[in-house]
């Protein structure tokens, strides 16, 4: 049993059951300190104060009861204080109405025996409930210091692209279309076969890296999704089916979409990182992506044919690219839904809630931060 001295806040109108309660708690080796109230306004007066626990008659003057002293102790959701019935009469369903609205316990006056143990394991108890709660605060805490760690990182590597793809625009685009003119300016003033060889050779070379730059640019800082992000996905789906040889078809509700700010980028990163993953991973023959717009929610679903997913790859420590799907779409609001296709294969969808938009018509509506 506890050594300290426990404060009591103690609901009775008779004071001689007050001083028999109080008798059993010393006997059971409690140094306690009470204060006695008989209505509910002392009640609540008192309850401003720090108390161990609360003892409780059940029927006091006026139509207060120990019922309703528990009503009034849980409107302070954040306050975990032990209350305990103590009646000359109390019915075996008042008990179970009690026990069930948060009660700790519940005696009989004429069996007072167990009073100090009851509070002992009360006070125990509701220690116990308040490192809980402080352990589940802290972990809400730390989850959602994550969140936004997360977010902030998917937000950071977005700027980074986009930097980068601006250099690259600059600088070695830059230098590749000069080449390009000093390669143009030798072929006219070099009629020498085998010097013409080369520079057509160079020429081929200098193509190709043009070509890679653009589509390093385009991967990093996709300036497509300024035509919208239906337009940004069929230019995504036939690149792939050309790079890949996988058969990819793209179906949608609406041949446009205005979307808010942010919405069009997660949208488009996600079915990048899923083509990726099903060009890597799936050995997929065919690939379905679906994006419709509905009841004010934009749903992206990318089905394929291949392998599957296992538990096991769901579970792995390293599988950084699906926890970045969850975060991306957490960036505005969203979440993924992973899991098996019917027939065979995977089905990822992200689903978008557009609170600024309702209906199937929404789509057609012109937004102010809407993209083109």
């Amino acid at each position: 049993m506890t050594s300290r001295c426990l404060r009591v806040l103690h609901i009775e109108d008779a004071e001689l059951d007050h001083e028999l309660a109080l008798a059993h708690l010393r006997h059971g080796g409690l140094a306690v300190q009470t204060l006695r109230v008989e209505t509910e306004p002392a009640y609540r007066q008192a309850l401003q104060q720090p108390w161990d626990v609360v003892l409780s008659d059940f029927m006091l003057p006026g139509g207060f009861t120990g019922l309703r002293a528990l009503e009034i102790l849980k409107e302070d959701g954040a306050r975990v204080l032990p209350f305990i019935l103590v009646s000359g009469a109390i019915g075996e369903d008042v008990a179970v109405e009690a026990m069930r609205n948060g009660a700790s316990d519940y005696l009989l006056k004429h069996n007072l025996a167990r009073l100090a143990p009851a509070v002992d394991n009360a006070i125990q108890a509701a220690e116990m409930r308040r490192a809980k709660l402080r352990a589940d605060e802290l972990l809400a805490r730390s989850q959602r210091q994550l969140r936004e760690l997360a977010q902030h990182l998917q937000t950071s590597v977005e700027a980074e692209r986009v930097a980068i793809a601006r250099e690259i625009h600059d600088d070695v685009g830059g230098s590749l279309t000069a080449l390009r003119f000093e390669l143009a300016w030798l072929e006219r003033h070099n009629a020498n076969p085998e010097a013409q060889a080369h520079l057509a050779s160079a020429r081929e070379s200098l193509t190709h890296a043009i070509e890679a730059s653009k589509r390093i640019m385009q991967n990093l800082r996709p300036a497509i999704l300024e035509q919208g992000l239906v337009a940004a996905l069929q230019w995504m789906v036939q690149g792939f089916a050309r790079r890949t040889g996988i058969e990819c078809s793209l179906r949608t509700s609406h041949d446009s979409l205005q979307l808010p700010a942010g919405v069009p980028l997660v949208a488009y990163r996600t079915a990048q990182e899923a083509l990726t993953n099903i060009h890597k991973h799936a050995r997929a023959g065919h690939v379905w992506i679906d994006l419709a717009l509905g009841a004010g929610v934009l749903s992206l679903e990318i089905s394929d044919d291949g392998r599957g997913l296992s538990r096991e790859d769901l579970a792995k420590a390293q599988s950084f690219g699906i926890r970045g799907l969850h975060e991306r779409a957490g960036t505005v609001g969203g979440w993924i839904d992973l899991g098996p296709r019917p027939g065979g294969g995977t089905t990822l969808i992200l689903s978008i809630p557009l609170a600024a938009q309702s209906g199937d018509d929404a789509a057609d509506e012109a937004a102010p931060w809407g993209v083109p």
